[in-house]
């Protein structure tokens, strides 16, 4: 049985978001288990204009491979109403993307690991150092609380309030 891996996704939906987000988390947590979950951020949308996201980060321990983990959060996305084809900077009711996988690097089943947004942007990076803080990226080699710290960018997010299966995930500043 191969090794278990720790995988870092991001969830972001701006089409009808608690609803999209926690059908995302109840999955998830019919898949894994336990998840780790970040708090939960609203954020502009970036490269269109469009109404405001729900972004999180939620950390996942498992023995399926990448391209495996990439087919079933497509089809989770689909199952969920999103349109196949759709442009990549457009509305989406729910976007999962695989952050890291372990400390892969490169193209792997299809997945570039680690994922560029991270270092891009801070609907990414803010949630990952909440979950990871002390957690390296692969390739630079600081951990995302560095990173964070240094972020420099005009994109603009902000923690809501979310509360899932009974539990506050976040709360509002």
């Amino acid at each position: 049985m191969p090794a278990r891996a720790r995988v870092y996704v991001s969830i972001g939906s701006n089409t009808d978001r608690t609803r999209y987000v926690t059908a995302a988390l109840d999955t998830l947590a019919q898949w894994f288990g336990e998840l780790t979950i970040s708090p939960v951020y609203e954020s502009e949308a970036v490269g269109f204009d469009g109404s405001p996201f729900y972004n999180l980060v939620v950390g996942v321990d498992t023995d399926w491979p990448v391209g495996e983990l990439s087919r079933r959060f497509k089809q989770l996305e689909a199952d969920n109403g999103r349109r196949v084809g759709a442009p990549r900077f457009s509305a989406q009711t729910l976007d999962l993307d695989i952050l890291t996988y372990d400390d892969l690097v490169g193209e792997i089943d299809g997945v570039e690991l680690p994922r560029a947004e991270i270092l891009r942007n801070a609907f990414v990076l803010w949630p990952l150092s909440d979950v990871a803080p002390d957690t390296r990226h692969p390739v630079c080699g600081k951990t995302y609380r560095e990173l964070w710290q240094a972020y420099s960018s005009d994109q603009k997010l902000w923690p809501v309030e979310f509360t899932w299966q009974g539990k506050r995930i976040s709360r509002a500043f």
